[in-house]
Order: structure tokens, then sequence, then C-alpha cells
């Protein structure tokens, strides 16, 4: 097990903490029922803009080799972030950088080499999940009556 203390999340999952935060966020001190850090693993999480662009609409949609890190470690807010790599969703998640933020303790490079056992225990974990079953869709032929 690696020393991240991030879980896998489902979709399902996932877009319940979205709705939950959505609804809460009305309160003053909204109370989130399951705190922590997520990886919502081949998802990429998209917004539209729609009532004259006046209110924002948070989708998560399906999206090969994507990753969605979502933050609500305090309970209070959730915070989310597209990822096209796994190992930038983990230094996000644990050190709260961009990569392309430096900082005067660690930057991405640095902070990738001193976990490279992490990550690939992290990487393993992903590939041990059961795959979801995609849908097929096609479209069937038409047979065109003959005259």
């Amino acid at each position: 097990m690696s020393k991240f203390n991030i879980s896998l999340v489902s979709a399902d999952r996932a877009k319940a903490m979205l709705t939950e935060y959505k609804e809460q966020r009305k309160n003053s001190v909204p109370q989130l029922t399951a705190p922590g850090r997520y990886i919502l693993p081949d998802y990429k999480m998209t917004r539209r803009r729609a009532a004259f662009k006046i209110v924002k609409h948070t989708f998560l949609t399906p999206h090969y080799k994507s990753y969605v890190a979502l933050d609500s470690d305090n309970g209070h807010t959730l915070w989310m972030r597209n990822f096209g790599s796994l190992t930038e969703a983990l230094f996000w998640l644990e050190t709260g950088l961009k990569i392309s933020d430096t900082d005067s303790h660690s930057n991405y490079k640095e902070w990738s080499d001193k976990h490279t056992a992490d990550i690939a225990t992290f990487k393993d974990l992903l590939r041990q999940r059961p795959k979801a079953k995609q849908k097929k869709i096609g479209k069937k032929a038409v047979k065109k009556p003959n005259k």
C-alpha cells in the first residue's frame, strides 16, 4: 500500500460528492459527509455556462487516460481539477501546488523522484481495479427495400 492518503473513487460516488457540494453551497458552514482526497480515473470535468452565462454547470464526462482529482480534506469545500497524468494528480493532492509552481521546499521533479515507489504502487492499485463495462454504440445497417 502506498503512503499517500488518497483513495480511488467511482464515477457514481464522485457525482454524488459533486451534487452534495452544490446543495450545501448555500449553507454558511457546509459539512461534507465524506471529506478526503480522491482520484477519479478515466473521467474529466467539464464546465458549461448557461442561462445567459450566469450559472455555471459542472459535469463529469468519460475521457480515457484522464484523471479528476477531488480534494475535500477540510470537510467544507470540494476542490476539483483535471489532470492528464496520475503523477500530476497525486502531486497536486499531496502538495497543493501546480506543476509549474515552485516552492522553496520542493518542486514537481524532485517530488516525483522522491516518491517513485509510492507512485508505482498507486499505479498498480489502479490497474487492479475492475474495469467498468463500456457500452458499444454502433449504427445498425438499414436494409433498403429492393425495387
